[in-house]
């Protein structure tokens, strides 16, 4: 069994990979570390150029395009390793940067998983992910380079133990794609496992590469999966209050695209609430489930106040600045 097992899903990502799986395994070369890609029923010549000129990757080849979230699912079931990291196609990795989250890992075993420090391919001096609220994004001065529990680990580079990826269930696949990381996360600190961010190790990450920031099917499955998330998640007590301020939110949102001559997003916005009351019944087993193996509703880095709130109304602009920020 290996040690590590690094999987990029792709899909249609032929020249993502050829740009940025050289970096992978070059600073991936180590004893017990193998890296695969897990091909998503790509159309393009994916298969055929890993073939030819990455001849040493491991692919995985799926027979369709099931998502992020089942198309990592699906992979997983042919990988055995004590660790796996879920790495995006656009991710350019550094020099060691597997040795930090592993010797974390290896030394405390409560943690579950783990991220590196992110930041932007494009500037590589401003953080892509814990330095970024909204659209205000922080240059790295050395600011969050301590290592610090988070929430949850970001989908684009998420180290975790392919042990505690099973027994939580992994990715729901029925979100397809957007926040799907967010709820294994939940689901894992709720369970008492935790996830922390490790900035020694470092990796710089293209983003949106995939689908647009402004296409309305990415907003259209934010939207829905972020309601499926809080359905799934929440504890009795909180889940009408937060659902009734969601619902003013998401028309104050849709009302906000149109006002921005953006029609198509904000159409997304409401199918998006009208798909989640068809669904939500279909998720109230995996709500019992999760709330069942709850061991604490407690969850320390969970922010319960709106980022919305926090950024616009009390101005809260960079991530030290959030409740409860004790890094």
């Amino acid at each position: 069994m290996n040690k590590i097992s690094v999987v990029i899903l792709n899909w249609n990502g032929c020249e993502m990979l050829r740009s940025f799986l050289p970096s992978v395994l070059r600073h991936s070369e180590a004893e017990g570390v193998e890296v695969c890609v897990a091909d998503n029923g790509s159309t393009d010549q994916s298969v055929e150029m890993l073939r030819h000129e990455f001849p040493s990757v491991r692919q995985i080849l799926l027979d369709e395009n099931h998502g992020f979230a089942d198309g990592y699912n699906f992979a997983l079931q042919q990988v055995e390793a004590e660790y796996v990291v879920l790495l995006n196609s656009d991710v350019e990795v550094t020099e060691h940067w597997l040795q930090p989250m592993a010797d974390y890992l290896d030394t405390h075993p409560e943690v579950a998983a783990c991220q590196p420090k992110i930041l932007s391919w494009r500037q590589k001096d401003l953080f892509e992910c814990r330095g970024r609220v909204m659209g205000v994004v922080e240059a790295d001065k050395g600011q969050y380079d301590t290592v610090f529990p988070v929430f949850w680990a970001t989908g684009a580079a998420l180290f975790i133990r392919l042990a505690d990826y099973r027994e939580a269930g992994g990715l729901d696949g029925r979100f397809f794609a957007h926040m799907e990381e967010i709820d294994l996360c939940w689901r894992l600190r709720a369970r008492g496992r935790g996830i922390v961010c490790i900035p020694q190790s470092t990796v710089y990450h293209v983003g949106g590469a995939t689908l647009k920031k402004e296409n309305p099917h990415k907003t259209f499955l934010n939207f829905r999966n972020n309601l499926v998330m809080l359905y799934k998640n929440l504890p009795d007590e909180e889940l009408p209050g937060v659902m009734r301020v969601r619902c003013w939110l998401d028309y104050i949102a849709a009302a906000t695209f149109v006002l921005k001559g953006q029609l198509p997003n904000a159409k997304a916005v409401l199918h998006a609430r009208r798909e989640f009351k068809q669904l939500r019944d279909s998720f109230r087993d995996a709500r019992m489930e999760n709330l069942r193996k709850t061991s604490s509703h407690f969850i320390p880095e969970r922010i319960k106040s709106s980022i919305l709130v926090q950024f616009y109304v009390k101005g809260r602009k960079f991530f030290s600045q959030l409740p409860d920020f004790k890094g």
